[in-house]
């Protein structure tokens, strides 16, 4: 990621924007370099082992705090203890993967997804609308069983959703997602387009720090 941002910087037409995956020994100044590249938040794995602790992640959000980034988490709010405690902690914004990664089983009146739907509402945690195939019971799209949880989120703070395919689909449960079907199933959910351009334009823009140019 970092060499194509590199080799972007000279590009007058399009703004490039990544997220690291960093450890706590990342010095200050490869951080300062990574913003200068375009990279505006890091990302923690907390359902894979193996990843970074959360004593790990609040020692790295101290540091990246006068950066104005943000920590993108892979969680699962079902069974993530004291999430809002956790992430109210921290200096800066989160934004959780795939809509928290709760199994649909678990349903919307799950204590974890109440806590995320209410951290939103505070406006410092973000969340992507991505993922419908890993938390749906269902190999294929349409994933209506999806279709509370992604409303939930919206109507609790349109202004901290986002959007994205999930490619190129990393340790996937089920079957390799297909793109265009996930594209499909947000433009079902989401019709006007005001809010589409809400979710995929101005929320995004907020969040990464991209400038107008105009």
């Amino acid at each position: 990621m970092l060499d194509t941002l590199s080799a972007s910087r000279n590009d007058d037409e399009i703004q490039w924007r990544g997220v690291a995956v960093v450890d706590r020994n990342v010095s200050d100044g490869e951080l300062q370099s990574m913003h200068n590249l375009g990279v505006r938040g890091i990302r923690v794995n907390l359902v894979f082992a193996g990843g970074v602790t959360f004593e790990d992640v609040k020692a790295l959000a101290d540091r990246i705090r006068t950066l104005n980034w943000h920590v993108q988490f892979l969680v699962d709010v079902s069974s993530f203890e004291r999430l809002a405690d956790k992430l109210n902690s921290l200096p800066v914004h989160s934004v959780v993967d795939h809509m928290g990664h709760i199994p649909t089983s678990r349903g919307v009146e799950h204590p974890g997804f109440k806590a995320l739907l209410s951290l939103m509402t505070e406006g410092r945690t973000w969340v992507k609308l991505t993922g419908p195939n890993r938390i749906s019971a269902f190999d294929q799209a349409p994933f209506t069983d999806v279709d509370p949880f992604f409303q939930a989120l919206r109507e609790a703070r349109e202004d901290r959703c986002l959007f994205g395919t999930d490619w190129p689909h990393v340790k996937l449960p089920g079957p390799m997602a297909n793109d265009a079907a996930l594209v499909d199933e947000f433009l079902r959910l989401v019709s006007g387009p005001s809010t589409r351009r809400a979710i995929l334009v101005d929320n995004p823009t907020n969040l990464y720090q991209f400038t107008n140019n105009d």
